[in-house]
């Protein structure tokens, strides 16, 4: 394949267009707010995020370009189909169940991050400890998007992989680190756009091109192979469900979800832009659907691809690009290649942002310097803006098993942290001791399982296991669901438990080593407890909120300007039963 000269120009020219918008909203951050909250700035964008550019940039966080390829991936390969591209529904779904159920909440009490709660009411030690699938989760999955990414620009203007990831994640890197979330969220309206346009204006060059069939027919009949529309297996239900339950429960607890529901103005907004993103994304799911079914409807020896197919040379997960390079013209290739790497940009710079604010204010803020300044903590965030930026780009480039290791981190997510974000806002009781246990049942429950990506094989052997061609047992138990309903179990038992335990005078106070139960009243459990125990506070949802976080734990999660009436509800007063 010969260098284009053309693609090159077009994605120069698309990247500097980006740059330029990320450039201008740092701009924008600099001049919004005062000085003592620009840690706040740059990680809610300053809470006045209003409904379109929210919308835009919820919509983009997860229409990235794992969404858009692997929805056309799912579509072409044969015996899975459309059945299984759950991507579209699931993700939907969870932004719904999101907007319902756990952004008026966040966003009401004025949190910072997705992990506040969790210091607030268990401590800064198991913060620290849900930091880590939380970071594993963002990490993993910038990198996994960043090998797709090189790999994709590679196939339609062949050029070197290595350098179109390093320029891709440089550019993405950049505009982070200078404006936080506000150049996050513009840019994201501008690849928002371009994903939409680039995708819509393929699809029709493709479906007229001669070698495809019409996709309506092949949609139920078998004619190059079997049809799009696919098939659930009988004995692939449970498997079906366990990956749609991970889909949507699992796509909740996200920093990247909850960086834009906490930005907004208010909780009733940040419930709106969750359903507005769950309809964006369905409606953005529908070219990579289009063209996963165009693809196989395709007599590839009829293209300049020629034989064998792109499922025979493993190349499936590339059917969007192979699409683009070999049934458009080469002009419509580049404009949807632009397309293509736009959604891995709106997906990548969300999550080194998520990674970069949990680390600065959860871990290196709250954990070790309490009374740091906010000058101090907006360098904390750039530098590990730009270290986890390089630290992604390594793995993309280094890793062999990127999308394994992403897989199970998002495993994690799903396991370990939505019960235990369930318990922290819906569960009355809860402490300490049961998030520990909860935390390392599910953990130890989802390792046993196994991961056929990275070649690990399960110590525990479900009903309905089989071994695949590399001798590696996949379960088609959903035992991922089982990890995650054991983990929400083991901490609200473990922690009434300990309750009884320690109030009923079982065991001697000294033995609450956690200060969890019977040392309520300690320094650090007052600190936990001042937002929940504030009677002269009160919430009003409508009012800006921009604390100060250079002075101590407590002032920290105390959110004066916000607060307008006393919220009694039992997430609010869980620390006050103990």
């Amino acid at each position: 394949m010969a260098f284009h000269v053309e693609g090159l120009v077009a994605i120069v020219v698309f990247y500097l267009a980006i740059l330029a918008v990320g450039i201008w909203a740092a701009w924008k951050t600099k001049n919004s707010g005062s000085e003592g909250d620009r840690s706040e700035a740059i990680i809610v964008g300053g809470r006045d995020i209003g409904l379109l550019v929210g919308g835009f940039t919820m919509t983009a966080t997860w229409v990235g370009g794992g969404y858009i390829n692997g929805t056309a991936e799912a579509v072409y390969v044969p015996g899975y189909g459309l059945a299984w591209a759950q991507a579209p529904i699931g993700y939907s779904l969870s932004l719904v169940l999101g907007g319902l159920f756990f952004a008026k909440p966040m966003r009401s009490k004025g949190y910072v991050t997705m992990l506040d709660p969790f210091q607030q009411l268990y401590g800064k030690r198991m913060g620290g400890l849900l930091f880590i699938p939380a970071l594993m989760g963002e990490m993993f999955w910038a990198a996994a998007i960043f090998s797709a990414l090189g790999a994709t620009i590679s196939v339609i203007i062949d050029i070197n992989v290595n350098i179109s990831v390093i320029i891709s994640a440089l550019i993405a890197t950049m505009y982070t680190l200078v404006g936080g979330l506000y150049s996050v969220a513009y840019t994201d309206v501008v690849q928002l756009f371009c994903i939409f346009l680039g995708l819509w204006i393929s699809v029709p060059f493709a479906m007229s091109h001669p070698a495809v069939t019409d996709i309506g027919f092949t949609a139920v009949h078998q004619v190059h192979q079997a049809p799009w529309l696919g098939s659930i297996n009988s004995l692939d239900i449970y498997t079906w469900l366990d990956n749609f339950l991970l889909l949507t429960l699992g796509g909740i607890p996200w920093q990247a979800y909850f960086q834009r529901v906490l930005s907004s103005s208010s909780a009733t907004y940040a419930q709106v832009l969750s359903f507005l993103a769950a309809f964006g994304c369905l409606v953005m799911a529908l070219p990579a659907v289009l063209i996963g079914a165009i693809g196989a409807s395709t007599a590839w020896n009829d293209t300049d691809y020629g034989f064998p197919d792109p499922m025979a040379n493993k190349e499936a997960d590339m059917i969007l690009p192979i699409v683009l390079q070999y049934l458009c013209p080469v002009y419509i290739s580049f404009f949807g290649l632009g397309a293509v790497s736009a959604a891995v940009m709106s997906s990548a710079d969300s999550s080194i942002l998520s990674a970069s604010s949990m680390f600065a204010r959860n871990i290196y803020q709250l954990s070790f310097r309490q009374n740091a300044s906010d000058r101090e903590i907006v360098w904390v965030m750039r530098i590990t803006v730009f270290l986890f930026g390089a630290s992604a780009t390594a793995m993309a480039l280094l890793a062999s098993s990127v999308y394994g290791l992403w897989y199970l981190s998002s495993d994690l997510v799903y396991i370990i942290i939505f019960p235990q974000l369930l318990c922290v806002l819906f569960i009355k009781g809860t402490n300490t001791y049961g998030a520990i246990a909860g935390y390392l049942f599910g953990l130890v429950l989802r390792i046993t399982g196994g991961e056929p990506y990275l070649y690990l094989q399960p110590l525990i052997y479900y009903p309905g296991c089989y071994p695949d061609e590399n001798n590696i047992y996949i379960q088609r138990f959903p035992f991922k669901t089982l990890a995650m309903l054991t983990s929400f179990f083991t901490n609200i038992i473990v922690s009434y438990l300990a309750k009884y335990l320690f109030e009923s005078g079982t065991l001697p106070p000294k033995l609450d080593f956690l200060d969890a139960v019977v040392a309520r009243y300690s320094r650090e459990h007052m600190d936990k407890a001042t937002l929940v125990k504030s009677d002269n506070i009160v919430l009003n949802e409508l009012a800006p909120v921009n604390p100060r976080h250079s002075l101590t734990l407590s002032s920290t999660f105390t959110n004066k300007e916000a607060f307008n009436y006393v919220d009694s509800s039992p997430e609010l007063s869980n620390t006050e039963d103990n």
